[in-house]
């Protein structure tokens, strides 16, 4: 049975978010390990932003397959790796928040061209957690991987 072309055009789709979320959480990652300059800040902010685009794009694509072009709900959501796979995305979706609203709070810093006022503990918890989304991806690509072999139902 071969699958349809629009099947495929979102399956694509879903692969190319799950990379953009991938390489922007390690950007994210590098960049607040390296010194903190104007420059950098900046690049974080709008590395934080090409994240939640590529994130809510990449759950409502995910959605689609589930709903309009896949196995069907039926079949996902009584899948515990698929399960696993979204709570833990919807985890980190959630923890991501916090990053975010120290970078958006940036912004008028940025603008003015001063480099924000962030003590060094603030850094150092916003790349825990960062290391912590990064550590989520493995346990979601695991599931992926599970699911593509049709275990863990």
């Amino acid at each position: 049975m071969r699958a349809h072309p629009i099947t495929t055009l979102f399956a694509f789709f879903h692969h190319v978010l799950a990379f953009t979320v991938v390489s922007a959480l390690a950007i994210e990652f590098i960049l607040i390990g390296q010194g903190f300059t104007h420059a950098t800040a900046k690049r974080l902010a709008i590395t934080d932003a090409v994240l939640g685009a590529a994130a809510g794009l990449l759950f409502v694509v995910g959605l689609c397959r589930v709903f309009f072009f896949e196995k069907g709900p039926e079949y996902y959501f009584h899948s515990h790796a698929f399960m696993t796979k979204l709570s833990v995305f919807i985890a980190v979706a959630l923890i991501s928040i916090i990053p975010t609203i120290e970078f958006l709070s940036w912004r008028k810093s940025l603008k003015a061209g001063q480099l924000p006022a962030v003590d060094a503990k603030k850094l150092r918890f916003i790349k825990k957690i960062i290391h912590g989304e990064l550590a989520a991806v493995v346990i979601i690509v695991l599931c992926a991987a599970i699911m593509a072999r049709g275990g863990w139902v």
